[in-house]
C-alpha cells in the first residue's frame, strides 16, 4: 500500500521535471518585444489612418462650400438671363435699337403663290409727354443664403411660373399659321 504523500511526491516530480528550473527571463523577452512593437505599430496606423481620414473631410467640407457659393451665383446669373428675356425688356431694349413693330405679314405657300397682304412696318408717333430713360439695373451679387426651393404645381411638376426671385420663364405666343391651299 502506499502512503498519501507517495503518489503527490511522485507527481510533484515529473510536474518539476517539466518546468524549467532555473530563470526564464531570457527566453520571454523577444517575445515581450515583439507584442510591443505590433502594439506601437498599431497605434501608429490608426493614428495615420485617422488624420487622413480628417483631411478628407476637410476637403470634403471646402468642396461643399464651393458648391453652394457656385449655385448661388448661377442662381443669380439665371435671374438676370430672365430678366433680360422678359417681353417688356425685349421691347424696351428694341425700341431703344430703333427697331418698330412689324406689318401684316404675307407667306409663301408650296406652290409659291403670296398669300395675305404684307404691309410696311411704320415706327408710331412718339407720346406727347416727355418719358424719362429707365436707369439700368445695377449688376446683381450673388446671393450668401441658401436657395429657396420653388413649390409643385397642380399636376406635381415643378412650378415654372414667379418664384420668389422673380418672374418665371417668357411665353411666346404660338406662331401663326397659313392657309393652305389644295393646287392639285
Amino acid at each position: 500500500m502506499t502512503t498519501a504523500k507517495g503518489p503527490l511526491k511522485g507527481r510533484a516530480a515529473r510536474l518539476g521535471r517539466l518546468m524549467p528550473s532555473g530563470p526564464s527571463s531570457a527566453a520571454r523577452t523577444p517575445f515581450v518585444l515583439l507584442v510591443v512593437v505590433l502594439l506601437g505599430g498599431g497605434l501608429i496606423s490608426l493614428l495615420l489612418l485617422n488624420s487622413a481620414l480628417n483631411q478628407g473631410s476637410f476637403q470634403l467640407n471646402e468642396l461643399k462650400n464651393r458648391t453652394t457659393e457656385l449655385t448661388d451665383e448661377e442662381q443669380a446669373l439665371q435671374r438676370d438671363v430672365d430678366d433680360y428675356a422678359a417681353p417688356d425688356a425685349l421691347e424696351r431694349r428694341a425700341r431703344e435699337l430703333g427697331m418698330v413693330p412689324g406689318g401684316s405679314p404675307a407667306f409663301l405657300g408650296p406652290d409659291g403663290k403670296v398669300l395675305g397682304e404684307p404691309s410696311e412696318a411704320v415706327a408710331p408717333k412718339p407720346s406727347p409727354t416727355p418719358s424719362a430713360k429707365p436707369k439700368p439695373k445695377p449688376p446683381r451679387a450673388p446671393r450668401t443664403t441658401p436657395p429657396v426651393p420653388t413649390g409643385t404645381g397642380p399636376t406635381g411638376s415643378a412650378s415654372t411660373g414667379p418664384g420668389p426671385t422673380g418672374p418665371g420663364p417668357a411665353r411666346t405666343a404660338p406662331a401663326p399659321v397659313s392657309p393652305t391651299t389644295s393646287g392639285r
